[in-house]
């Protein structure tokens, strides 16, 4: 046991992973969130377990499609141009990195959050209410046809590098082992030992609930400020009130920037806005997760129903929804599943917190005593659990096996 007493900014599954494998170190810890545990972005992701993205949107050639995909209407790729100037900056950051260099580098940083995914979420449940809500899985990648599957050759080089060898399911029998797809889906690269979570936003409330549980304290709370003394963490203010501390992990998701700039940093963050479309009492449903190369979406079985969650789109913090991508979602969900009936239907717009190197932030800020666990992308369900231990492993000063310097913090910094 330790009297350090960790303040944890945001309760989704980063944060939560975080609190609980620091109380099981013996930490005191409270957890603070400005609304409940897992209704951000944790909430509404494709709920997969996805151990082989560790592909970057930005690969090679991506510069010279992009405009092609924005003045595509059938493309998923979505651009509130109001919000263009401010994007500017951040997406000359961002399309720096589309080359084949860059992409290896980053598919090496990705693969270390999130190659041993399912394992770490079965580590971090073992035993407790919250592993229900973990189910092992394959996952499938469908495409029309082989040719377009060959088409992906250079991410599909980068999976088997990382040890995800497909097998393969071609005509026919594509509908015969998954039942929902139309026919227009004639090949299915499958990968195994991956993973799928039920029911998203309960699994986050039952980790929250699992930490109280151990003697954590959640406290919902807005942060305001930090204080420092002699350069190290001290206190966290907030809406009701300070909190003293002698540590401090952000894992806000894309609310963590502006947490950053009070410490004097600004990151180059932007919030990706993804949308899902939750089918309730759908006539089927896949028998393992997939993603739908022709749409650029995922299909998930999920205890609610049929989530299909996809779309990107980039335009600030808005919560008023666009109506284009969901639009364009339905369209490809019923060319994908043409015979598909439900009985409802559940619209959801939420945040994904894009560094501008597709790397999240995961490390100490100097000798601050402040820890960045946030910057997940497409990955935060996927990769929290891994973050959460490497972070609790920091701040134990457990040993790693891992080189965290392409996570560091302050990378974007002048001079490095």
């Amino acid at each position: 046991m330790t009297s350090e007493h960790i303040v944890i900014i945001g309760a989704g599954i980063v944060g939560a992973s975080t609190a609980i494998w620091l109380r099981r170190a013996g930490y005191e810890v409270t957890l603070l969130d400005k609304g409940e545990p897992g209704m951000g972005a944790s909430y509404g992701n494709g709920g997969i377990l996805a151990s082989c993205s560790i592909v970057p949107v930005t690969g090679p050639g991506l510069l010279r499609k992009s405009p092609r995909y924005l003045a595509d209407p059938n493309f998923p790729l979505f651009m509130r141009w109001g919000y263009f100037p401010k994007l500017v900056p951040w997406l000359i950051k961002y399309m720096s990195h589309a080359n084949e260099a860059d992409t290896r580098r980053i598919s090496q940083g990705l693969t270390t959050i999130v190659a041993d995914s399912l394992e770490q979420h079965q580590a971090l449940t073992a035993g407790t209410n919250a592993a229900k809500w973990v189910q092992e899985s394959a996952y499938s990648f469908a495409y029309p046809d082989r040719k377009a599957f060959e088409a992906d050759g250079f991410a599909w080089a980068l999976r088997r590098e990382a040890g995800f060898v497909p097998s393969f399911i071609e005509g026919d029998a594509v509908q015969e082992a998954e039942p929902i797809l139309g026919r227009a889906t004639r090949f299915l690269a499958v990968l195994k030992n991956h993973g799928f979570i039920l029911n998203p936003g309960a699994y986050v409330k039952d980790l929250v609930t699992l930490f109280e549980g151990s003697g954590g304290k959640f406290v919902r709370a807005e942060v305001k400020d930090f204080e420092l003394s002699g350069g190290q963490v001290s206190a966290v203010d907030t809406n009701v009130g300070r909190i003293h501390c002698d540590k401090a992990v952000i894992s806000s998701g894309v609310w963590s920037k502006p947490l950053m700039q009070k410490l004097g940093l600004n990151v180059p963050l932007e919030a990706e806005r993804g949308y899902h479309i939750l089918f309730k009492g759908p006539s089927a449903k896949p028998n393992n997760p997939m993603m739908l190369t022709a749409g650029k979406f995922v299909a998930t079985p999920m205890e609610q129903g049929l989530r299909c969650a996809g779309v990107v789109e980039f335009g600030g913090l808005s919560e008023k929804p666009s109506k284009a991508p969901l639009k364009l979602l339905r369209r490809k969900v019923q060319q994908t599943f043409p015979n598909l009936t439900y009985d409802s239907d559940e619209e959801w717009l939420g945040f994904r917190p894009a560094p501008a190197d597709s790397l999240p932030l995961i490390g100490q800020l100097g000798e601050t005593g402040v820890f960045t666990a946030f910057g997940h992308h497409h990955i935060g369900m996927t990769g929290g659990p891994k973050t959460g231990r490497l972070v609790a492993n920091m701040i134990t000063q457990a040993h790693t096996n891992h080189d965290m310097r392409p996570f560091a913090p302050m990378r974007f910094t002048a001079g490095r």
